[in-house]
């Protein structure tokens, strides 16, 4: 069974800090990424890695702010998130994708976790 699980979420003040986790289980994933998704809207890109080279990709709002991140093993995924803003606020989802090539499209990736909610407080 595939699994993915996230974990880290949780409540700060703007310009606080959140470090959200995603275990994964059942298989290796070349690609992974984080969405989110606010209240009564769709999926959001976040930002996306590539097990092979590291390589990443960041949603405009989020670059300079988040930083995703693997473990050497690829079985975890890491999204260091600073300075966070009230518009942060959302669920965030943790994706992975056994092939192709690194995309900021949720239709890309197959294999899904259940989320985790942040709130950014004002």
């Amino acid at each position: 069974q595939v699994l993915l699980k996230e974990s880290g979420g949780g409540l700060v003040q703007a310009g606080g800090s959140l470090r959200l986790s995603c275990a994964t289980f059942g298989r290796a994933f070349r690609h992974m990424a984080w969405f989110r998704q606010a209240r009564g809207t769709e999926y959001d890109f976040v930002a996306a890695i590539a097990g092979s080279d590291s390589d990443t990709d960041y949603a405009d709002s989020v670059k300079g702010r988040f930083t995703i991140s693997r473990d050497n093993a690829e079985s975890a995924m890491n999204l260091q998130m600073n300075s966070l803003k009230p518009e942060d606020t959302a669920v965030y989802f943790c994706a992975g994708s056994p092939g192709g090539s690194l995309s900021p499209w949720a239709s890309h990736y197959e294999y899904w976790g259940q989320g985790t909610q942040v709130t950014v407080s004002s």
